[in-house]
């Protein structure tokens, strides 16, 4: 959206400012004001727009570009800070990742703080993407009277439901993520043996991960006592307890104390919080009279911003799906220029919801090796979508998946769990999972940035199911064990025929099992697939992850206690999958993989019935699969539930 040349302006900024909070410590921020031909601040009242960070204010790809040189310009005050205890803040020793008590009146203090400046006409807005988001919704509880509008993008809302517990297990990317806050951390700014530690962690990743159970003391985390209190909390705490229940960790238990102010709440399919932003979204349209907008693109965590990309992983989705800083920018000024300068942008007449459909292109592959996978933007009413039916998909055994119960389904369907030998994780929703480049003796470190080394351990974004050479498998696994995932014996693939007609699935869904293991507890993972049929370039046709989750059986029934099973016993598991808006096309099939190990990007369960993270060895596990209705529920077989669009 341009903006008519007389009304563009200079730029001025004030570094480190120390905003006094309420209990006395002064966040540094940066205030960016508009400024003259000459350099100096121009007179009148503007409105803000708030950024925190715990990733460093003065970072010019995240925060300095995108949101200071780009606000400013067009008539905005442009304040970035550093939370707490980061950066040049004070209150060293007050940060524990996101588990921070004082973030919410930090927020309030800093919204108000501003809002008293001469400078200020009274509005500020926020925005922010994963922790940045975060402290958008915290503020958001304590209702400052000045915040005015949010873009709250890829934040969690519940740190144990999709963050870090996920069915129960510990979603390792968040061991990973601790070395990112380790290493910049104000507590080891001055001990370079500290510093060293923690970036040798961070370089030996692939190997740090297989070092369970994690101790106190032992992993390179412990070189920062704040956050490896985090991690036992992270890697132990299998039960939703007051730890967990902090307003910090889970503000979604607090969605009714929250603001009633415009917002916009943006994620994407491969990101993993796109379920918590959908369920936000969902919450608050239901609870306020201000409007809520929704926006679900075929992006993982990061790719919305930056740049852009049309593609992520191996597909492509098309032009329209890159967005990037330009086009979410031109987005963020038609939102804040109405809620904060009474600019008639159009907003208001947007439908609500808008999502990507992912699928209907042309199946070719590009010059670059990606498929074409497509799809296109839709607006829509509401979330979920109404016209969707939940439409249950039958596993038969021999690998059959059908909307139809099957005659010949009598035999469970078992496999050897070996914790030792866990099935690999080839891509996943991930964020934060970076290991490092080791750099060459003679570079040094200070001249390479920090973001410059780091590569995923899991690739975040979809890649063809079969593992490559950057695939975490043990260093002692057979050399010959297929490297296809549906070939693996402990990989037990449910898939339709090719299908006669478009299916188009939009919205979360769940996979309902009957299960008994020779063990007290063990894990259960589901992954949905789009498979391609065979081509040259794949013979076994492409097969395009679209979600993955897990369950933890001794949490089968809730998370406020742990119930061991009974070998042998028959137990229902339910595992929730995030949601995805994917149109399977003819002739490709609906695929559901069953396992018990999905790694790193779980972890992995030793199979003992141990207390959680505190196991003294593995055991193998014998897992059994019931498709039958003599084995489950008079009114329940094993089955997966799609929401289906009856208008496709």
């Amino acid at each position: 959206m341009a903006v008519p040349e007389s009304q563009v302006h200079g730029l001025v900024v004030s570094h480190d400012v120390m905003i006094p909070m309420r209990d006395g410590i002064r966040p540094a921020t940066d205030i960016y004001r508009p400024a003259d031909t000459e350099g100096n601040p121009l007179e009148g009242e503007f409105p803000v727009i708030l950024g925190r960070t715990s990733y460093d204010k003065s970072n010019p790809v995240i925060w300095v570009d995108p949101v200071a040189n780009a606000f400013v310009p067009r008539g905005y005050v442009v304040l970035l800070q550093d939370l707490r205890g980061r950066g040049r803040s004070e209150g060293t020793g007050d940060y524990f990742h996101t588990a921070n008590q004082k973030e919410g009146m930090d927020g309030y203090d800093t919204v108000e703080w501003a809002a008293a400046q001469d400078w200020c006409s009274g509005r500020v807005g926020m925005v922010g993407a994963s922790h940045g988001g975060i402290v958008q919704n915290m503020a958001s509880l304590y209702r400052p009277p000045h915040l005015s509008a949010l873009w709250v993008d890829v934040a969690p809302t519940n740190a144990f439901r999709w963050e870090v517990r996920q069915g129960g297990a510990m979603a390792l990317h968040m061991y990973g993520a601790l070395y990112l806050h380790g290493y910049d951390s104000q507590e080891i700014a001055d001990d370079p043996i500290a510093v060293g530690r923690i970036e040798r962690g961070a370089e030996k990743l692939r190997e740090e991960i297989w070092k369970q159970p994690f101790n106190p003391g032992d992993t390179p985390i412990s070189a920062v006592p704040n956050l490896e209190k985090v991690l036992m909390h992270y890697y132990r705490d299998g039960c939703y307890n007051d730890w967990w229940k902090q307003e910090s960790l889970d503000h979604a238990q607090h969605y009714d104390r929250m603001a009633d102010i415009p917002a916009v709440y943006s994620s994407g399919w491969y990101d993993p919080f796109a379920a918590e932003t959908s369920e936000q979204f969902t919450h608050m349209a239901e609870k306020n009279q201000a409007p809520q907008r929704l926006i679900l693109g075929p992006w993982n965590h990061v790719s919305m911003r930056g740049k852009g990309s049309s593609f992520i992983g191996e597909i492509e989705f098309g032009d329209s799906a890159k967005w990037g800083d330009s086009v979410l920018n031109r987005e963020r000024f038609r939102w804040f220029d109405f809620w904060l300068k009474d600019v008639d942008t159009g907003v208001t007449s947007d439908d609500p919801v808008r999502i990507f459909t992912m699928g209907g292109g042309s199946g070719d592959f590009d010059t670059a090796g990606r498929l074409d996978h497509g799809g296109q933007w839709r607006y829509e009413e509401q979330w979920p979508l109404q016209r969707t039916v939940g439409t249950a998909y039958y596993l038969s055994n021999g690998g059959g998946l059908s909307t139809s119960l099957s005659e010949n389904s009598r035999l469970p369907t078992s496999w050897i769990h070996d914790p030792d030998n866990p099935v690999p994780s080839i891509s996943g929703n991930v964020t934060g999972f970076y290991e490092w480049i080791t750099l060459p003796d003679d570079l040094d470190a200070a001249y390479v940035p920090q973001r410059a080394r780091m590569r995923s351990l899991i690739p975040d974004g979809p890649l063809h199911q079969k593992e490559r050479e950057h695939t975490v498998v043990p260093a002692h696994r057979d050399p010959e064990t297929p490297k296809l995932l549906s070939e693996r014996e402990d990989v037990c693939v449910f898939q339709t025929e090719p299908l006669e007609i478009d299916v188009e699935v939009t919205g979360s869904m769940t996979v309902n099992l009957w299960v008994s293991s020779d063990v007290t507890d063990t894990d259960f993972t589901a992954k949905l697939l789009d498979v391609y049929p065979p081509s040259t370039d794949y013979p076994e046709g492409f097969h395009l992850p679209l979600g993955d989750s897990i369950r933890r059986a001794r949490f089968r029934d809730g998370y406020d206690s742990e119930k061991l099973m009974e070998p042998g016993k028959i137990y229902a598991v339910q595992i929730e999958l995030p949601p995805v808006s994917n149109l399977f096309k003819k002739g490709h099939r609906i695929r559901l993989d069953i396992a018990s190990s999905n790694f790193p990007r779980f972890d992995v369960n030793p199979n003992t019935g141990e207390p959680i993270g505190k196991q003294t060895r593995t055991e193998i596990a014998n897992n059994t699969l019931y498709t039958d209705a003599e084995y489950s529920s008079p009114v329940s077989y094993t089955h997966l539930t799609l929401p289906t669009n009856r208008e496709v």
